[in-house]
């Protein structure tokens, strides 16, 4: 694993009533530089490990900026952040990694966000701009909640924006993908509802895997505790129903590879030999969860689960 970056919290944006802004500067020297898509992992003093996208500019690495929802069913991340993270306390961030970068041969662009989604689009905004790329960007939130960024988009973006206001206006994406150039793109984050329609509208229309990207970060769901032993150590572990395994491993000094921790990007992929599974990536093929599970959001849903570690 990367060396950890350490910073301080330089400053906290309240954007609606559910939604913050965080900025992070290095306590020393510079933070790294990223692409338009990264991600980072922040280490909570909760022992909780959550993945942000980067909004921030690119082009200016002085700080880093994300942007937090309170969720609801927070297991301890939105929650810490919004309820107890102070300007100037200090922090530990894992070094950018980009899972959801521009397509380098893409001749349009085209941009779907839903909500909180709206995160890595804004470094997306502001790098295509810098290339005088073709692109558009289409934001469906709800007003006074989940509308982060609109006025600054709309200052930005102009005719680019194109908004879709709960109760006012529908995202039909399948209009949206109707009669696009084969250079185009699409890429998509919110709600796993908004990405399995792009999917399905893209599948529908022709369009090839290659031109539809999307991402996915999502937090482990609560499920029931459950027993897990590691054949290689003999160890045995009991997860709890608000802990995900791959935390439950680390917890226990098992270190697993591992970026988005929200099921989507193969690298916390863990061999199992038995035991009842409830498989809840969106990695793995139907053939590949037979002997592999993803621990970041996979849990036992019955006897035992046995990992080949």
């Amino acid at each position: 694993m990367s060396a950890l970056l350490d910073v301080r919290v330089a400053a906290i944006r309240e954007l609606t009533p559910v939604i913050r802004e965080y900025s992070f500067e290095a306590l020393a020297g510079a933070l790294p530089g990223f692409s338009a898509g990264s991600h980072v992992q922040l280490h909570l003093p909760n022992g909780r490990r959550n993945a942000y996208s980067l909004l921030s500019d690119p082009a200016d690495t002085r700080q880093y900026r994300i942007a937090v929802r309170q969720q609801d069913a927070s297991r301890g991340g939105s929650r810490y952040l919004h309820q107890h993270l102070k300007v100037g306390d200090r922090l530990r961030l894992s070094p950018p990694a980009n899972l959801f970068p521009l397509h380098g041969e893409a001749r349009e662009h085209i941009l779907v966000a839903a909500g909180i989604g709206i995160t890595p689009f804004i470094a997306y905004s502001q790098e295509l701009l810098r290339r005088g790329a073709d692109f558009e960007l289409h934001y469906a939130y709800r007003a006074d909640t989940s509308d982060a960024y609109v006025e600054e988009l709309r200052q930005q973006l102009g005719p680019r924006l194109h908004e879709y206001i709960g109760g006012q206006r529908r995202l039909d994406l399948a209009s949206l993908l109707q009669g696009r150039a084969l250079g185009a793109h699409v890429y998509a984050c919110g709600p796993q509802s908004l990405l399995l329609d792009l999917q399905e509208q893209a599948t529908a229309q022709g369009w090839s895997p290659r031109r539809v990207h999307w991402e996915a970060f999502a937090a482990a769901e609560p499920g029931q505790p459950f027993r897990v032993e590691l054949a290689r150590s003999g160890q045995q572990l009991d997860v709890a129903a608000d802990e995900s395994l791959l935390e439950a491993l680390e917890a226990a000094g098992v270190e697993v590879p591992n970026l988005c921790r929200g099921g989507v990007c193969g690298q916390c992929q863990t061999p199992w030999l038995k035991g009842d599974v409830e498989h809840r990536d969106h990695f793995l093929s139907a053939i590949e969860r037979t002997s592999s599970l993803m621990p970041c959001v996979s849990r036992g849903c019955g006897s035992p689960i046995l990992l080949d570690l």
